[in-house]
């Protein structure tokens, strides 16, 4: 018998997954007939799934966590049994502000130095403005993350506000926002208009940093965890074919169409071979792994990761760090469901289901339950690393300076 389950997302390309799950045939061979919602702000994604108008969703993994926490509404425990994607976000400048903190033309800047640049800037003339695509995002954290380390205290020194991913190219050229967080291919979208230049990629401010998961109500995973078993394998599927060069093409036509992005397949087919354009009118740059939807078991939901999400909101919400908190932030993660769902398949399954974060520099084998896993490189940008068994140790660390 055939399930059928809704899944509401964001037109962004790390909507990849279930989209081709289904429209390669992967959630069919699964037992699965999928349909999709499409929205054009994490809000309504969020409301759509919370009342039950879709079953699943492509969402921003630190909105699942707050959700979870009751943060901004009541509490509702949502669960992330699959990570849809790690990286895929740059950080974009107007072409004034880019000029002005020297980044270079046609090539990707070093974060300390742009980070210094932009100090610099910060400190004379006007406030600045960035642009994320919520509160509760990866965006927001990363962004947070690279400015204060960079000597720029956010909300102090610079403004943040929220923008949703399609509107980006438009605040840029209103002059409303100076630079932006956000996913692709809204900002190369912003390049082919020239309303702004890629400086940054998030993967240079930690290089395997967690993004979008999918999420669901925990009543619902309750109630359709076959159901949601099989959507796994079925991206995990997906995932292979995706990174195959001989599909982009395809996909990016498929990911473009009218049903999904809207969008110029060119600008998905950059995202989706690691090549952007940084500068209207430029040559594309390689930079390897922009994107990272497969390798490693990229969609493994580490638990390190959700804890680090939280010690970020504690960091920029100002309140206080709860150890009940903490475990429930760290509960969202649901690795028991993803290795119940590749159990005896083949797959990759990592050996433990938290790791210390930024430690390797490196390709590195570490024990896996099933397979053989190589980690590569997941290191910040400072030089710090997060150890999930101490998490208040962390947070204290950044108070010290």
């Amino acid at each position: 018998m055939t399930e059928h389950l809704t899944i509401g997302f964001l037109p962004l390309v790390d909507a990849c997954l279930p989209i081709l799950a289904h429209e390669h045939g992967f959630a069919e061979e699964e037992g699965l007939a999928l349909s999709f919602q499409r929205d054009v702000s994490w809000a309504t994604v969020l409301d759509r799934l919370l009342y039950g108008h879709s079953d699943a969703a492509h969402l921003i993994a630190p909105l699942a966590i707050a959700t979870t926490l009751g943060r901004g509404r009541p509490a509702q425990p949502l669960a992330a049994p699959f990570v849809l994607g790690l990286n895929g976000n740059a950080i974009t400048f107007s072409p004034a502000l880019a000029d002005a903190v020297g980044a270079p033309v046609g090539a990707l800047g070093d974060p300390r130095t742009i980070g210094a640049a932009l100090a610099a800037a910060a400190a004379g003339g006007r406030r600045l403005r960035f642009g994320v695509v919520h509160r509760y995002s990866s965006h927001n954290y990363m962004l947070r993350y690279w400015l204060a380390a960079s000597g720029i205290a956010p909300d102090a020194d610079v403004e943040i506000v929220t923008v949703a991913p399609p509107f980006v190219a438009d605040a840029l050229e209103s002059g409303e926002i100076d630079g932006t967080c956000v996913g692709e291919p809204w900002s190369s979208v912003a390049v082919e208009r020239g309303v702004g230049r890629i400086v940054l990629a998030t993967a240079q401010i930690w290089r395997r940093g967690v993004e979008k998961v999918l999420a669901l109500r925990q009543t619902r995973l309750d109630e359709r965890r076959e159901a949601v078993e099989a959507l796994i394998r079925a991206m995990r599927k997906a995932g292979a074919h995706f990174v195959k060069p001989e599909n982009w093409e395809t996909n990016a036509a498929i990911l473009a169409g009218e049903r999904y992005l809207r969008s110029d397949p060119e600008l998905v087919l950059r995202a989706i071979s690691d090549r952007l354009v940084l500068s209207r009118g430029t040559e594309p740059i390689h930079y390897p792994d922009f994107m990272f939807q497969h390798r490693e078991a990229a969609n493994f939901p580490w638990v390190s990761q959700a804890e680090w999400l939280y010690t970020q909101m504690v960091r920029w919400d100002g309140t206080p760090f709860r150890a009940e908190d903490a475990r429930q932030a760290a509960a969202v993660f649901r690795p028991d469901v993803y290795r119940s769902a590749l159990k005896g398949t083949g797959d990759l399954l990592p050996g433990a289901s938290s790791k210390v974060e930024g430690s390797l520099d490196r390709p590195t084998a570490v024990t896996a339950q099933q397979g053989a896993m190589v980690l590569e490189q997941n290191s910040f940008f400072d030089g710090r690393t997060f150890d999930p068994d101490d998490l208040e140790g962390y947070l204290a660390s950044f108070a010290s300076g």
